[in-house]
């Protein structure tokens, strides 16, 4: 309680009190609706277009789409993103790779729960790459392999045959870092 001040004019009128600040939103430590249907899009998506190949188009075999560009070829994936492993052979090595896919997960999803949701750029790459993860980890888990079918080639130099779950991670690792490095954040004017 603020006591009026004597003044030469009489009593000077009491300052009003200072209004408390208002409480802090709770963090929101769960996915937004947006990402959640990001997810689930990417999870679909490849899905589908993984079990249209399989349907259509005998494993080895290749449809050209632009010649001497892009093909469509069935291949499995035993091994890691870009076809690391895939030729090593080892025990157990489909079990190893769900564990090391469900790891990789895990670890995704508890770095998501650390952004703050003012950080859209990153949560988007986040969501494309547990989306892109979770539906490479249905392949391993139900048929210890991956289903890759897009091969992107210049004469005779082919890049790795990727699907839908690695486009969608490729693309949230780059909106992640680009994040990283401010591109695309809005920042606050600084007072004078």
């Amino acid at each position: 309680m603020t006591i009026p001040q004597e003044t030469p004019e009489g009593v000077a009128p009491a300052a009003p009190p200072a209004p408390e600040p208002a409480p802090a939103p709770p963090a929101r430590r769960y996915a937004h609706p947006l990402e959640l249907g990001t997810m689930a899009v990417v999870v679909a998506a490849d899905q589908l277009t993984k079990a249209i190949v399989r349907q259509v188009l005998p494993l080895g075999e290749s449809r050209s789409i632009v010649p001497e560009f892009l093909d469509l070829t069935h291949v499995h994936n035993t091994g890691a993103a870009f076809g690391l492993l895939n030729a090593v052979d080892f025990p157990y090595k489909p079990i190893v790779m769900i564990a090391i896919a469900a790891v990789a997960l895990v670890a995704i999803a508890a770095y998501a729960t650390q952004l703050g949701f003012h950080e859209r750029m990153a949560r988007l790459g986040l969501a494309l790459i547990l989306g892109g993860a979770f539906g490479n980890l249905i392949d391993r888990a139900s048929a210890g392999y991956v289903v890759d079918f897009v091969d992107v080639y210049w004469g005779t130099t082919h890049f790795w045959a990727f699907n839908v779950a690695d486009s969608a991670i490729t693309i949230g690792a780059i909106l992640v870092l680009l994040d990283m490095i401010g591109i695309g954040r809005r920042h606050a004017s600084h007072p004078v």
